[in-house]
């Protein structure tokens, strides 16, 4: 199973979420969960992962099934030079070591590393960087996911589920 996972914040309670489906090319979910966290950290600029692990591995820890990739909204590495970003740290966090595609909607500075994938008619390109599988490999599953526009369906469905969870 990919699981696609989400954060989003309420004041200093974060509510996680994560949906599952059986191929790059799905258009339904298979499983959701939720989670809830609170307190969590203040955001910091640079230093993202400390307030988005926290409440990842708190809804990943619900999965019971098996997990062939990840896909986070960010960036796996910072830099071409590997600096560590989500991914990189989610991946250490892991009990089992599994495979993360972090999808970023922004270029984080200047940095050109990451692969620029084009969906839809878009003009802006999602960023892709990855752990475990091929930065253009991750590229073209990304390519591959079900939806017509700029972000793929099950990103928009785990999104929609963490911010149905602060209402």
């Amino acid at each position: 199973m990919i699981v696609a996972l989400d954060v989003h914040y309420t004041g200093s309670t974060a509510h996680a979420a994560a949906v599952g489906f059986d191929e790059w090319q799905s258009d339904k979910c298979i499983a959701s969960y939720t989670a809830m966290e609170s307190p969590v950290a203040e955001y910091e600029p640079g230093k993202f992962c400390v307030r988005e692990l926290s409440p990842l591995l708190k809804v990943i820890r619900q999965i019971d099934s098996n997990i062939t990739t990840y896909v986070i909204d960010g960036y796996c590495h910072l830099s071409s030079d590997l600096a560590p970003g989500l991914g990189a740290y989610l991946h250490e966090a892991l009990a089992e070591p599994t495979a993360i595609v972090g999808i970023a909607k922004n270029r984080y500075r200047q940095t050109q590393h990451a692969i620029e994938v084009f969906r839809g008619k878009s003009r802006r390109p999602l960023f892709v960087t990855s752990i475990g599988i091929e930065y253009d490999v991750a590229g073209r599953c990304v390519q591959s996911m079900t939806g017509q526009f700029r972000v793929p369906e099950m990103l928009k469905a785990v999104d929609r589920l963490a911010r149905a969870r602060r209402s």
